[in-house]
């Protein structure tokens, strides 16, 4: 909250404009009234707000992700026959910046609270959620809880109207994990998943333009949240540092100028097609490169530049980026009084008909253009508008590049600014080539932005023909950020290997020397056969390994003969189906849609190609390639990167290696890396190499190995009695690490004849092994939860992550089990949300749930032990309700303050205090009064003594003024209760 104050937000306090909070969307009422009038130069009254907000309720109300409220960010919204706009993109003073805590998402009798909510113009439009450093499940335990949320109806307003989304657990990023536990990540909303984005800031003078803490807000914020003791704790002072990890993200995305950028540029709203023909909408934010991208495009064309490269690899989103550039050079160039047009320029049929298709998702029109004639028309058109209304993109095979191909000025007295986006700017594009003099001589007023992975950097460069590096983005970064995946390398089985080499053998011996070529010896049967059944069995086993049955896999052919074979053989054989994607093959444009589309949806298990889909055909379910051809230079990254696409939780993308590529990756990887040295300047010492080393794998196994070499995994009901008598949950921690170490690496083990630990245990096991183990840990939670009485929220969440199994309990009787595990759960989360932990009532309610679990197996319950349980269940989980409600009425008394809520708990049981009206006089007058002193001096906390005899004076001074007569004794008693709550909250807050 702090922070944010640098970063020109007012702190808003939540009990002084409740009031004026619209509760069915949070929209804060006064200033959304407020920024509509100062930007629409209006005076709307109070009534004309709400019909207002009713309007943005009913677009809210939406299955949409909120795609209609956003839209009115430019359009704004229809009121009474006029326009009010809801923002002002140009103008940033006129917008009203607001942040609050603890804002009530509410929902009949259901709500949850944000950390901090981020208002612009009344908007909640962003919050921000923070946990200590390591907390429990890292910020998994954030993402779990806010894609529950997400995902119910009831809270489908809020999921709409939320634009961005911030976790953050005050950590570095730990760039070794698949699943992000550690550091502070952003999202935008969606009702299934969310995907965390790691922010990098590149432009470090941003932490430099903060305002400096202002003193008066910083007092008022501690006094509003009840955190005055910590005012002047060194651990206060630490956290304050603007360089935090939590401090930095706000920052970088929270910045006004940054924020209302996002807003302006930083969404899109895709619709995916599911299979079954149901459309899957999604809402993506931009990522950090794209953004640092965008800020490249504008340093470039401020500076009078038209050409430049953009250097992101494979997986990092360029289709995204253009998409989002699009929005950004419309509004650049209308402010120079440019109409703007856009092309997409492709080199390959398939690539066109993706980019299409990508750009479609996103809601532009596209303008396919499939002849030269087509193009010659169009590019002497003049503007960026289609016939539907939305902005149109053109794209165009290069190839329909021809000598006619040129702009002409416009008839009218229009400026038109052509923007060419070149996708795979590594191919066809070489000095004195056709295809690039007829790109250049199109239009030589163009601004061109070539979008590449993997730039020419030999005799032909790409930056000598489009121009310097705009923006850098390389696979170290894309790994580390979490948007690929590290490959795997697979040499085949030796035994594999031998066969397919006595196949050669055998065809070379019947075949009469130069009758025959390798391309036919390679597309025959004999060859063949062998082959398509390695890779069938390979596959099978992947997909069991892996423990996932929807990854598919790509072959690629060392021709289109071969592949033509290889297709006939898998339909031949019947065990998976496949589909054959060739140019050579005569398939219409809708057919290799459909085969593309198919595959995506997980309709087809193989795909078998030559070089078709080898770029830009991006398929996340895509996990195994089979390379059987050489492939050189920039096309082989282009070829491995097909497999790199995060999926679930798989860490890894596989490549089958039957053409042995190593040398040749090796080797260009290193110019690559070369190149960006000298040309950047970039540090790579933390570089990681695309394959995980054999060195690696090793150590994960033999790590494996030593922490499974104590227990049993032959004997799977040995392991679990070994497993039961652990209570050490380190152990338990590693051995679970060790499996599924295992379980990623065992194939592993296989191809590179690590057989001492595959003949261990057999794999099937290892999934149960896993489970048993989970089991454990869960239960000693709970049991390490239930025996601590201080850490309520403990046993919440070991009751949370228990997975319940309810073995005796036929399949009519599931919903009894469902209602038990309902309200099991529910009586859990009453005691974690209680206050007051030292109330003999809540300590009485504890100890009667300790008896009702005390020797019960949850696990083992008959259907009418559930029934029975949840009875007791219910009554208890209604006590415990409502004496936290009880809390929550006392707490609201005192302004939020939990510390005198239970001060006045315990002094209401006392005689000398018997009045309610009296105390509650009484102890509003002190928390006055010691705030006050604490405002004005933080430091009087520090010395012990001295706090407690001015709690003394003030409790003496504040009874006489009551009228209420106590011993010097009382006052001593009550003075070291009330100095006890605020040096607790001081230490929990340290």
């Amino acid at each position: 909250l702090l922070h944010l104050t640098r970063l020109n937000y007012k702190y808003l306090s939540l009990k002084k404009i409740e009031r004026q909070i619209d509760g069915e969307t949070n929209i804060f009422k006064k200033s959304f009234r407020a920024a509509l009038n100062k930007i629409n130069a209006k005076n709307l009254t109070e009534n004309e707000t709400a019909s207002l907000i009713r309007e943005l309720k009913n677009l809210l109300n939406a299955d949409d992700l909120g795609r209609n409220f956003h839209e009115k960010f430019f359009t704004g919204i229809s009121f009474d026959g006029e326009i009010f706009q809801l923002i002002d993109f140009e103008n940033l003073d006129n917008n009203i910046f607001e942040v609050v805590t603890e804002l009530p998402y509410q929902s009949g009798s259901d709500n949850f609270r944000p950390d901090i909510t981020i208002f612009v113009n009344g908007l909640p439009l962003a919050f921000v959620e923070v946990k200590i450093p390591d907390n429990k499940q890292g910020i998994q335990a954030e993402h779990k809880r806010m894609t529950e949320r997400f995902s119910q109806e009831k809270y489908r307003r809020f999921v709409n109207i939320t634009a961005l989304m911030i976790f953050s657990n005050n950590s570095l990023y730990d760039d070794e994990e698949i699943v992000p536990l550690e550091g502070a990540f952003y999202a935008a909303s969606d009702y299934e998943k969310l995907f965390f984005n790691r922010f990098r800031e590149e432009d470090t003078k941003i932490f430099e333009r903060l305002t400096p803490l202002d003193e008066v807000a910083e007092k008022e914020i501690l006094r509003d949240t009840n955190y005055l003791s910590i005012f002047s704790t060194a651990e206060y002072e630490t956290n304050k540092n603007p360089l935090t990890p939590t401090n930095k993200i706000l920052t970088s995305l929270l910045s006004r100028e940054r924020f209302i950028f996002i807003l302006r540029y930083g969404f899109a709203y895709i619709e995916n097609l599911q299979a079954g023909g149901i459309t899957k909408l999604q809402k993506h934010v931009l990522r950090y490169q794209q953004i640092f991208a965008l800020f490249g495009i504008k340093k470039m064309l401020d500076a009078g530049n038209k050409r430049g490269v953009i250097w992101h690899t494979q997986g990092s989103g360029k289709t995204a980026l253009a998409f989002f550039s699009v929005k950004f050079l419309i509004d650049y160039y209308r402010q120079k009084n440019f109409s703007t047009q856009f092309y997409f320029i492709v080199d390959r049929l398939e690539l066109l008909q993706q980019s299409a298709e990508e750009f479609r998702k996103r809601g532009l029109e596209v303008n396919e253009i499939i002849s030269r004639e087509n193009f010659i028309e169009t590019i002497q058109r003049v503007g960026n508008a289609g016939t539907s209304g939305k902005i149109l993109i053109n794209v165009v095979n290069i190839q329909k590049f021809s000598d006619e191909s040129v702009a002409v000025e416009p008839k009218f007295n229009v400026n038109v600014q052509r923007i060419y986006f070149i996708d795979e700017a590594h191919r066809d594009y070489k000095q004195g080539g056709t295809f690039l003099a007829r790109l250049m001589n199109s239009d030589r007023a163009a601004v061109m932005i070539a979008l590449t992975g993997t730039p020419l950097i030999g005799e032909y460069k790409t930056r000598d023909i489009f121009g310097n590096y705009i923006h850098t983005y390389y696979y170290n970064q894309s790994i580390a950020d979490g948007y690929t995946l590290r490959l795997i390398h697979e040499g085949i089985k030796t035994e594999y290997r031998l066969k397919l080499r006595q196949a050669l053998d055998y065809l070379e011996k019947q075949i009469v020397k130069g009758t025959l070529d390798e391309d036919k010896i390679y597309s025959h049967k004999n060859y063949v056969a062998p082959l398509v059944e390695y890779i069938e069995n390979d596959f099978e086993q992947s997909r069991c390994l892996l423990n996932d049955p929807t990854i598919g896999a790509m072959i690629v052919c060392k021709s289109s003969a071969q592949a033509q074979a290889v297709y006939e053989e898998i339909k031949n054989r019947g065990k998976f189906s496949a589909e054959l994607v060739l140019s050579t093959v005569g398939f219409s444009e809708e057919e290799l849609a459909d085969k593309r589309t198919n595959f995506k949806q997980g309709k087809i298990d193989l795909l078998v190609v030559f070089q078709m889909l080898l770029t830009g055909f991006d398929a996340p379910r895509l996990k195994k390639l089979y390379l059987g051809r050489k492939i050189k230079e920039h096309n082989l990254l282009q070829a491995l990167t097909r497999v790199n696409r995060p999926y679930k939780n798989l860490r890894y993308g596989y490549v089958v290696d039957f053409a042995d590529i190593r040398a040749e990756f090796d080797r260009i990887n290193q110019a690559y890396l070369q190149e960006l040295q000298k040309e950047l300047g970039d540090n790579f010492d933390s570089y990681k190499k695309i394959f995980k080393t054999q060195e690696e794998i090793l150590s994960d196994l033999n790590f494996a190995e030593e922490k499974l070499f104590q227990f049993d995994t032959d004997n799977a009901e040995h392991f679990r009695i070994q497993i039961h008598d652990v209570e050490d949950k380190k152990i338990l921690l590693e051995l679970r690490r060790a499996l599924e170490i295992y379980k990623e690496c065992y194939n592993l083990a296989e191809q590179y004849g690590y057989e001492n630990l595959k003949s261990r245990f057999d794999a099937d096991k290892i999934f149960s092994l896993a489970k048993v183990v989970n089991q454990r840990l869960q239960l000693l939670n709970l049991k390490d939860a239930l025996n601590n009485a201080e850490n309520i929220s403990a046993l919440l969440a070991a009751v949370n992550d228990l997975e319940f199994n309810f073995r005796k309990i036929s399949e009519q009787e599931l919903s009894v089990a469902d209602d038990f595990v309902k309200i099991y759960r529910e009586t859990f989360k009453e005691f974690g949300g209680n206050t007051d932990k030292e109330d003999a009532e809540y300590i009485a309610l504890l100890e009667e749930l300790r008896r009702i679990l005390d020797g019960n197996n949850i696990e083992e319950l008959t259907a009418a032990q559930m029934q029975a349980q949840q009875k007791i269940f219910n009554a208890l989980r209604k006590k415990i309700h409502d004496l936290n409600a009880m809390n929550s009425r006392l707490t609201e008394k005192y302004f939020g303050d939990k510390k005198f809520m239970r001060l006045h708990k315990r002094l209401s049981t006392r005689a000398d205090f018997s009045s309610p009206a009296k105390l509650f006089e009484l102890l509003s007058a002190m928390k006055s009064a010691i705030d006050d002193k604490l405002l004005k001096n933080s430091s009087v906390a520090d010395n012990v003594a001295y706090f407690l005899r001015e709690i003394e004076r003030d409790l003496y001074r504040e009874m006489k003024n009551i009228s209420v007569q106590v011993s010097i004794k009382t006052i001593k008693a009550v003075a070291e209760l009330i100095a006890q709550e605020y040096f607790n909250e001081r230490n929990d807050s340290a």
